[in-house]
């Protein structure tokens, strides 16, 4: 699958050998050749390594074996990724070595062609953003940037273009108010701006494990460009779904396709689907696979181009021998049907899976080709899902990728059926709670395995204690949604409790429930000298906003600016706030995956998530917090004197912290078990 994923490495010196595409490639074979333990030995690697490009030429299969064995006594030791990339490294500096190459294996990666996709992927990025952020009030005073120069590492180095792009991407995910704009910031305030990025790509479906506020504010070009390209391609894939092109139902084959199966593909690959549909029509013999070796003879564009658009077709496309020529021809083709030229004909021929994607997206964007007969179009949109289904399936989603699972969700109802990656996600919040050797990795052939994996799951959810009445290993199987959900959400309790397992020392001995957290969230709002107060998770007042900005203001006095607060009365005054408080709870390291309509409409399972992520950020960036002789905090008790203003627009005072580090999601141990009733019920749930 493709993905803009930005893989790392804790060796920085090693991890600055590859480029991004180089990662994600050797990251997804060495996943391939994984046991059913998850575990992958010395002895797995020869043919593997044989068949890359690299070493194909210089090794033979066992001649990889013998090198191996000259490091490695035992070729059933378990092997770890980072090995895996030193041993590929040497073996390619040898190879290279034999071919009359450079000697030395540390530079072998860092090839003209290495080089000339960060180059390629860099002026890409850099003339989208020029064009889609080019009337930014604030940003286009830098706009626009030289694709050849360093331009875009240093404008991001303040965290503001990156909050803009995520905004491009999904509009309104975060609330510009939030973001921290001047010429010059200062590096409290840069850090605030990465941080509110970086937690707002984790909640549009970036992948940001290992990437850190310093490696933005810093620049760095392989990690900067990973983000980027991230951002950037959930924008230009945004519409390839049935929700919002139920156009795309004409590409099931012959009309009678799978339409769930066409709801589950990731989106790239409805994309390929929809490419194929097309060339299918247009003569074009081949199936394109991917975007790299199938399409860099630009063959394939020159088809595609002409079915879609062919006014504008030139004759002397495919009948140029040369690739570099065909390519040229293309985006001249692309460019006069409307497209915006971002990539070269070298890119193209090259191969770069990214920036090709990105090409045939805008093609997609600017003419889809696709039918717009009414009765296709009306048998699309009545698969619809009930609206609070669809917004819980976002928010587990987004959780279940942020945990860093192999296997991207790109649909939970359709990814979970087979159990396979809610093994994954169990054993990253109960770490040794899942059987591997009793696991089946996908692709899975025989159904009765996947009930297997399922099964696996539901004894699980038994042993840690949740509440799975009613739920077999066959409903997740079989797709039941609520079902699924209802277990989600306990999963995802469970893991806040483990977020909260700090509070144990300082608790004496309390168990951590509902009411302790509402308890800790009034005494910390009475402390500032504020009086607004809530009885449980339900409590309609919520829905002001008021309680959550004064919440945030508690634990972090400087960071809520209260001449933007409303007095939430209207629905547009809580729309404003609500969208406020998400960003500003980011801001100061909240992993959240909440909308504004949760807060508005007091969604009694996501202000207890927004409250619990709160607290834990609280405590951990105040080790100095005690607790009182009841358990809860004191530490404001000396500012009530002192009462912080209202909502009528008096500033706030000054507090700095030394540091704000992500809200992050396996940090406590895991031998915390959960007793959690029916969770509609809003039952609570005990650290024992």
């Amino acid at each position: 699958m493709s993905r803009f994923e930005g893989v790392t490495v804790s060796d920085r010196a090693l991890q600055n050998q590859f480029m991004p595409i180089e990662f994600r490639n050797l990251k997804t074979k060495f996943v391939s050749v994984k046991n059913k333990d998850g575990k992958v030995k010395v002895g797995d690697l020869p043919p593997l390594m044989v068949k890359l490009k690299a070493l194909s030429s210089a090794f033979t299969e066992d001649k990889i074996k013998q090198k191996l064995g000259e490091s490695y006594d035992d070729m059933s030791n378990e092997i770890d990724f980072e090995t895996f990339l030193r041993e590929y490294l040497n073996l390619q500096g040898q190879a290279k070595e034999k071919s009359g190459g450079q000697k030395n294996s540390s530079s072998v990666l860092k090839t003209s062609s290495a080089t000339t996709l960060v180059e390629s992927e860099k002026a890409t990025y850099v003339r989208h953003i020029n064009i889609y952020l080019a009337d930014d009030p604030f940003l286009k005073q830098f706009l626009p940037m030289d694709p050849a120069s360093n331009d875009l590492f240093n404008l991001a180095k303040d965290g503001v273009l990156l909050c803009k792009l995520i905004n491009v991407a999904v509009s309104g995910t975060i609330d510009e108010r939030a973001i921290n704009t001047k010429k010059v910031l200062n590096l409290w305030e840069r850090n605030e701006n990465h941080t509110l990025a970086l937690n707002s790509a984790k909640a549009i479906g970036c992948t940001v494990v290992n990437i850190g506020t310093q490696d933005l504010v810093e620049g760095r070009p392989t990690l900067l460009l990973g983000l980027i390209s991230q951002i950037i391609k959930i924008q230009l894939l945004a519409d390839l779904n049935l929700k919002k092109t139920p156009q795309l139902v004409e590409v099931l084959d012959d009309g009678n396709g799978d339409i769930e199966e066409l709801m589950a593909l990731a989106p790239e690959k409805v994309l390929l689907k929809w490419m194929n549909f097309h060339l299918k029509k247009g003569g074009y013999e081949k199936t394109v696979t991917n975007f790299s070796s199938d399409v860099k003879d630009a063959k394939a564009y020159a088809f595609l181009l002409n079915v879609l658009a062919p006014e504008y077709c030139n004759p002397l496309t495919l009948d140029t021998k040369d690739a570099t020529e065909r390519a040229k021809l293309v985006l001249d083709h692309a460019e006069r049907m409307g497209c915006k030229r971002y990539l070269s004909p070298e890119d193209i021929v090259e191969g770069w899976t990214n920036l090709n994607l990105a090409f045939v997206a805008q093609i997609f964007h600017e003419r889809n080709g696709l039918s717009v007969d009414s009765k296709k179009i009306s048998f699309a949109e009545r698969i619809t899902d009930d609206v609070q289904l669809s917004r819980d399936e976002r928010c587990f989603r987004l959780w279940m990728n942020s945990l860093g699972v192999e296997n991207y969700v790109n649909n939970v109802f359709e990814d979970v059926r087979n159990g396979w990656v809610l093994l994954e996600v169990l054993d990253k919040v109960a770490p040794g709670s899942v059987n591997w050797k009793q696991a089946t990795k996908p692709p899975i052939k025989f159904p009765f395995r996947k009930v297997e994996n399922c099964n696996q799951v539901v004894m699980i959810g038994e042993t840690l204690k949740f509440s799975i009445v009613n739920l077999g290993g066959n409903d997740i199987v079989q797709g039941n949604k609520k079902l699924i959900i209802a277990f989600l959400w306990q999963l995802m309790r469970y893991n806040m409790l483990q977020l909260l397992k700090s509070l144990r020392s300082r608790s004496r001995g309390k168990d951590i429930t509902d009411s302790y957290i509402i308890n800790w969230a009034n005494r910390k709002i009475k402390s500032t000298g504020r009086s607004r107060q809530i009885e449980s998770f339900k409590d309609k007042s919520i829905s002001s906003g008021l309680f959550f900005l004064e919440l945030l203001s508690a634990v972090e006095p400087r960071v809520v600016n209260w001449n933007l607060v409303t007095k939430g009365e209207s629905d547009e005054e809580k729309k404003l706030n609500a969208t406020y408080i998400i960003s500003v709870a980011r801001k100061i390291g909240c992993s959240i995956f909440l909308l504004p309509e949760d807060i508005m409409e007091v969604n009694q399972k996501m202000m207890l998530t927004l409250t619990a992520s709160i607290m834990y950020w609280c405590l951990q960036n105040s080790p100095e917090e005690c607790e009182t002789s009841n358990g809860y905090s004191s530490t404001y008790a000396s500012d009530a004197s002192s009462p912080a203003p209202s909502v009528n627009g008096e500033d706030e005072s000054s507090s700095l912290c030394s540091e704000v580090p992500s809200l992050t999601i396996d940090d406590a141990a895991p031998d915390v078990t959960v007793s959690s009733s029916q969770f509609e019920n809003g039952e609570s749930t005990t650290v024992e």
